[in-house]
């Protein structure tokens, strides 16, 4: 109060405490956003299945501590929703399957995930 002027303090409504965001809080804000991503894949019938290798990835990538999470959604879009669309556009995957994202030597993967052999087959 002393340091600002009668005119300035009148234009505030309140005050707002913000608490640094922990890796709990960051990995909530990433299945949300990945939940988005998913959302046309779910429209073509297509799950989305994202590995914890990944998500520490995106983690890593898209937290700043100047920032916040601000970044991930832009992470995600480069890492994941790109790799998705150019699947998808080689029709890498098909009505029915789930796709797994993974992390593997330096890069984000996309693959159909293995479908379980039936036993009924070998009869």
């Amino acid at each position: 109060k002393k340091t600002f002027r009668p005119e300035f303090l009148n234009r505030i409504d309140g005050v707002i405490v913000f608490h640094a965001l922990n890796k709990e809080h960051i990995t909530r804000i990433l299945e949300l956003i990945l939940n988005l991503a998913a959302k046309p894949l779910a429209e073509k019938n297509i799950k989305l299945e994202v590995t914890d290798a990944a998500k520490e990835f995106l983690i890593s990538k898209g937290y700043d501590p100047a920032f916040g999470a601000r970044p991930l959604r832009r992470v995600v879009q480069d890492h994941v929703e790109d790799t998705l669309s150019e699947g998808l556009l080689r029709g890498d995957y098909h009505s029915g399957d789930t796709v797994v994202i993974d992390y593997v030597g330096d890069k984000v993967v996309a693959r159909p995930a293995l479908q379980p052999v039936s036993s009924e087959k070998g009869k």
